[in-house]
């Protein structure tokens, strides 16, 4: 994988080692483009039309300041259990810029959806009856929609390929009776406005994304031409955008996927219908990056070893499925300066107390010393803000940063480190 590293992130790297967040006391930290978040939400917006309302997937990253600065950017809030939620009104997003999509959602996070009017997509037959029954006995302004399964496929990462025969997702469309029982489930309630679908995320194509979207998008059609009037008025579908992990390249862009969602899917373009989509790990993996104090190197079997302070706590994904969460690697030395020279192959091994605690396996880097830095690319989304709590290990600060014309980098605190007392209180009672 290609470690060049882009000015900006050098630039940052130096002053967080000259300020004093990362050294021999702070030894593991994680830093968010702020400025970045915002460029990519205006590149998101400017590839679709008006009609179309951007709800980020919180959980892609649901630090507070993350979600009120993409509240502030214009987007709405897709959420997906009752800690999402709160996370998403505490940072001031408002009930009617809330979609609910959890599949286990209980009965009280039900009523308290259709009681606020949050939008909410309904995942089974099961859910839908209990729907019904509320709506039976009182009103909602909520827009609610039945999630469909097209069936399309899986791509590369079956983990995240949520459009397969199997999928526990949604209402399969092509199982025998489900086509016709689901039309049947819209002409019998009015109030069924919406349909939704999501096809899947990294790993996944866009031509395979946008072939799901289109099969959805031309069943919400057969089913208002059912009913005899336009009962399909909000089309959700989903997020999906994959990441480019071997570069700082942004690509595949937002205008990328319209366009080939006006070819698969142009009734999307047409105005006939509100659009919502859920993008979450497009629009902040890469505006997000881990740096972590190497606290020794040795060899073993003629290998080189870098022990660091970033392991499967940050980055459970790339820890447990290497093959498909490959991340890059970038090497710095004490004072933040990018290090140049020999690539070498060597582990980058974490703190965690089991063998498979490695970042990567023979990656060629400059020769890593006790006291360097090294830094993990593209981890904005599902990397330190979901951290795992192996070990005990405390969660990492997190840091949002700018950079002025001035070329000064200004840091605000998204998330103090986590102290031992406090790893020691959410054990349990502490006295």
């Amino acid at each position: 994988m290609n470690d060049d590293i882009s000015p900006r992130k050098e630039t940052v790297m130096q002053a967080a080692a000259a300020y004093g967040l990362l050294g021999e006391k702070h030894l593991l930290a994680a830093f968010i483009d702020m400025d970045g978040i915002e460029k990519t939400v205006a590149s998101l917006r400017a590839a679709f039309d008006d009609h179309f309302t951007h709800a980020f997937a919180a959980k892609a990253n649901c630090l507070h300041r993350v979600l009120a600065l993409l509240r502030q950017c214009g987007m709405g809030c897709e959420v997906a259990s009752p800690g999402e939620f709160a996370q998403a009104r505490r940072a001031g997003f408002l009930p009617h810029e809330i979609v609910l999509d959890s599949p286990a959602k209980t009965l009280g996070e039900i009523e308290q959806a259709l009681r606020l009017g949050i939008a909410l997509n309904i995942d089974n037959f099961q859910e839908l009856e209990r729907v019904t029954a509320l709506m039976a006995t009182s009103s909602s302004n909520s827009e609610i929609g039945i999630r469909i399964n097209p069936q399309v496929g899986v791509g590369t990462i079956a983990a995240t390929s949520t459009a397969t025969r199997t999928s526990k997702f949604g209402i399969p469309l092509e199982d025998a009776g489900q086509r016709t029982r689901l039309i049947q489930a819209y002409i019998e309630r009015p109030w069924l406005t919406g349909v939704h679908t999501h096809v899947g995320s990294q790993g996944c194509s866009l031509e395979l994304i946008a072939s799901g979207v289109a099969k959805v998008v031309t069943f919400a059609e057969e089913i208002n031409a059912a009913v005899g009037r336009q009962q399909v008025q909000v089309l959700d579908i989903g997020g999906g955008l994959p990441v480019n992990f071997a570069s700082d390249e942004f690509t595949p862009g937002y205008d990328e996927y319209a366009a080939l969602l006006r070819t698969h899917a142009p009734a999307l373009f047409s105005g006939a219908y509100r659009v919502i989509t859920e993008f979450g790990r497009s629009v902040v993996a890469k505006n997000g990056f881990i740096a972590a104090r190497v606290e020794y190197t040795k060899t073993s079997g003629d290998r080189h070893i870098a022990i660091t302070h970033a392991g499967a706590q940050v980055a459970a994904r790339t820890v447990f499925l290497p093959e498909m969460w490959a991340i890059r690697l970038s090497a710095f030395d004490a004072q933040g300066r990018f290090k140049r020279g020999e690539k070498i192959p060597q582990d980058v091994a974490g703190p965690c107390c089991f063998a498979g605690d490695i970042l990567a396996h023979e990656r060629p880097l400059p020769l890593l010393e006790p006291g360097d830095f090294i830094l993990a690319h593209d981890t904005g989304a599902y990397y330190f803000s979901t951290p795992f709590q192996y070990n005990s290990l405390p969660d990492a600060a997190v840091y949002g940063f700018h950079i002025g014309d001035d070329h000064e980098v200004r840091f605000e605190l998204l998330r103090a480190e986590q102290s031992i007392e406090h790893v020691v209180e959410t054990s349990g009672l502490f006295k």
